[in-house]
């Protein structure tokens, strides 16, 4: 049968002391100020189009960009700050902090630009983007 001290050492409260701070440190740069999020990403392909599926939670449809240049699909949120308190209100504590989203697909075949649509619903965006028809290519029929 094994004892375990009920006392601690000041040896194990130091070391608990550097961990949390270590915790929070790590914590802090992922989740701090500038940091971007990178969105759980679905990529569907058809013989005529793709559908990208982005989740973007907490994400309002005005702060989303979306920039499509050859095979190149790229998805941002724009900056904002976070809500500070109102007038008699001050803040105790914050753990929540505004999400930044960045994400860049590189397709198999070019999208057509002109006739790509995007859908925000429910914190998913959906993009169809149209595969781009070649110009100058034509079907040759065979005799």
């Amino acid at each position: 049968m094994f004892v375990l001290p009920l006392t601690h050492s000041r040896r194990a409260v130091g070391h608990r002391a550097f961990d949390r701070l270590f915790d929070e440190s790590l914590a802090h740069l992922l989740d701090g100020a500038g940091a971007s999020r990178t969105p759980s990403i679905d990529v569907i392909e058809t013989d005529t189009a793709y559908t990208v599926k982005l989740d973007v939670p907490g994400v309002a449809k005005e702060q989303l960009k979306v920039t499509v240049e050859g095979r190149r699909v790229s998805v941002e949120t724009a900056e904002q700050a976070a809500t500070d308190a109102k007038d008699g209100e001050r803040v105790l504590y914050r753990e929540r902090s505004v999400a930044r989203y960045a994400r860049t697909v590189s397709l198999p075949a070019e999208v057509d630009q002109a006739t790509s649509e995007a859908r925000f619903e429910n914190g998913v965006l959906t993009l169809t983007l149209p595969k781009k028809v070649p110009t100058g290519a034509r079907q040759i029929s065979i005799n």
